[in-house]
């Protein structure tokens, strides 16, 4: 189909920031760019509640959290859910090509989170996708 929409991997989108300006910038702009927000948190324990009651097709998740727990005990709880991760922050983990399918250095705007969704569910989608600067892609998490 030359003109038809394609098909779409990523629909509903959960957030999780610590940092509420963020959040909510993130929550709008996701939303502007046709996405379902699902939920937005600053919680492990919120999210993983988020998930047992939630279809989720992608987690946009910030590294450092509020409480004890953190955004790679997120993605290490999702890698088993066979949910992908997208990290949002400003201090990658060592580890995060092993979690994730892919992490977008803060700071952003919405033009770069726009294209950063876009090659995520081009990715996912097993596509090549062409990632805007500030996001890097790793190989596809398999559960």
């Amino acid at each position: 189909m030359l003109f038809g929409k394609r098909n779409q991997i990523v629909k509903r989108i959960l957030i999780v920031e610590d940092e509420p300006l963020t959040a909510f910038d993130n929550e709008t702009m996701v939303g502007d760019a046709g996405y379902e927000v699902v939920a937005t948190v600053d919680r492990f324990r919120d999210a993983v509640a988020v998930l047992d009651r939630e279809q989720v097709d992608l987690i946009m998740s910030d590294v450092r959290l509020t409480g004890d727990r953190t955004g790679v005990d997120l993605a290490e709880v999702a890698r088993k859910r066979g949910i992908p991760v997208l990290f949002s922050t400003g201090k990658l983990p060592d580890n995060a090509s092993d979690l994730v399918v892919g992490c977008l250095m803060k700071p952003y705007n919405e033009r770069t989170l726009r294209a950063a969704l876009k090659a995520v569910d081009q990715h996912l989608a097993g596509k090549k996708a062409k990632p805007p600067a500030g996001l890097t892609l790793y190989q596809r998490i398999t559960t």
